[in-house]
C-alpha cells in the first residue's frame, strides 16, 4: 500500500475540496443565523436545528445534486435527493418527516426521470415529498431538496461532540454495489426492503435516544476520511486512523473505497464502554461497524497502514469547512 499516494488523493478529491467555499458563504450569516433566538445549531452539521418547545427541536436540511450525478442519470439522481436528505437527518438521530424540493429543467424526459426517481425513493425510505417549486424552462438541469425532521433536543448527535480519547467508528452497509453510470456511488439501498432501509434510520434513532454516541455524520460526498475530518474540524479535535481497520468491500481498491458515498455508512464517536452496544444496534441491520481509532487533541488527521503513518490533515492550517462548530 503506497501511503502517500492515497492520502494526495484524498487530499484531492473534488469532494473534499468543493467543501472549502462553505466558511466565506456561512460567515456572512453570523450576525443573523440566530436572530429568531431559536437556532440550537447552526452551521457545520448534516441538519440544523430550532428549539421548538417541549424540549424538542425542528431539524432542517438541505442538499443540491451534483451536476456530474445529473448528467450520469437523472433517475439515480432524483432517488438520491431522497436519500442523502434523509441520511442528513438519521445522522442527527431523528426522525425525518417531510421534503420539498426546487426543480429546474430543460425538457420533459429529464424531469419525468428525476420525478420517477424521487417517487421511488419516497417509497422506500417512507418519506413524504409534499410540495416545491419548479423551473420548466430553464437552460439547464438541477435539483434542491428540503427536509424536515424532529427529536428530542438532549438525544442529538451533533458533530462538535468529539473528545480526546474517545474511538472513531465507521459504519458501513456493505451489501451493495457500485452505481453503473455514477462510479462514486455505494449502492446499498435499491436492492433491499423498505422495512430494512427503515431500520437502518431508526437503528440511529435508537443510538441518539440511548445517548450512546458523543459525535456523527453520515459518510458524504468528500467520502470516508473526507467526512471524518469534517467531523474532526466541528470538534477541534484529531485522529489517528488505522486503514485496514475500516469496513470495505474487498474488491474494491482502498483509493476508490475510501472516496465513495455509501447508501448507508456513518462516522461516529464514542466512549469505549458504549462500543459493544453500538455495534450490536447497528449489525442487527446490515451496518457493519468497526473501531477505527482514536480521538487526540492536536487537531491532526493521521492515516495509518502497517509501519507507516502519515498525516492527512493538519486543522491548524488546513480546511475541508473550515467550521468549528459552536451551539449558540
Amino acid at each position: 500500500m503506497d501511503l502517500n499516494s492515497l492520502i494526495n488523493s484524498i487530499r484531492n478529491f473534488e469532494g473534499i475540496t468543493r467543501k472549502n467555499l462553505i466558511k466565506d458563504i456561512t460567515s456572512r450569516l453570523e450576525e443573523t443565523y440566530n436572530i429568531s433566538g431559536r437556532t440550537f445549531l447552526g452551521f457545520g452539521d448534516d441538519a440544523s436545528a430550532l428549539e421548538i418547545g417541549n424540549s424538542q427541536v425542528l431539524l432542517m436540511a438541505t442538499d443540491g445534486m451534483w451536476g456530474k450525478l445529473m448528467e450520469a442519470d437523472p433517475w439515480w439522481a432524483g432517488y438520491c435527493s431522497v436519500l442523502v436528505n434523509v441520511n442528513d437527518i438519521a445522522a442527527m438521530g431523528g426522525k425525518p418527516l417531510g421534503m420539498t424540493n426546487v426543480l429546474s429543467v430543460k425538457d420533459k424526459d429529464i424531469c419525468s426521470k428525476i420525478m420517477d426517481g424521487i417517487n421511488e425513493g419516497v417509497k422506500k425510505f417512507g418519506v413524504p415529498m409534499v410540495g416545491g417549486h419548479v423551473h420548466p424552462d430553464a437552460p439547464y438541469n438541477s435539483l434542491d431538496v428540503s427536509i424536515t425532521g424532529i427529536m428530542n433536543r438532549e438525544d442529538i448527535i451533533t458533530s462538535c461532540g468529539a473528545k480526546p480519547g474517545h474511538k472513531v467508528l465507521v459504519a458501513i452497509d456493505l451489501d451493495g454495489k457500485i452505481h453503473p453510470q455514477f462510479h462514486l456511488n455505494w449502492d446499498t439501498t435499491t436492492m433491499k426492503s423498505p422495512e430494512l432501509v427503515q431500520a437502518q434510520v431508526k437503528a440511529m434513532n435508537e443510538l441518539a435516544s440511548k445517548h450512546l454516541v458523543s459525535a456523527g455524520k453520515d459518510i458524504s460526498n468528500p467520502g470516508t476520511l473526507g467526512t471524518l475530518g469534517m467531523l474532526l474540524e466541528a470538534s477541534n479535535v484529531g485522529s489517528t486512523i488505522q486503514l485496514e481497520l475500516i469496513p470495505r468491500k474487498h474488491d474494491i481498491s482502498w483509493e476508490d473505497w475510501l472516496l465513495l458515498y455509501p447508501g448507508a455508512g456513518f462516522i461516529l464517536t464514542a466512549e469505549e464502554t458504549k462500543v459493544e452496544e453500538i455495534t450490536e444496534i447497528l449489525e442487527k441491520v446490515n451496518i457493519t461497524t468497526s473501531v477505527v481509532g482514536d480521538i487526540t487533541s492536536d487537531k491532526k488527521l493521521y492515516l495509518s497502514s502497517e509501519n507507516d503513518k502519515q498525516l492527512v490533515f493538519d486543522f491548524n492550517s488546513d480546511k475541508i469547512m473550515g467550521i468549528q462548530e459552536e451551539k449558540p
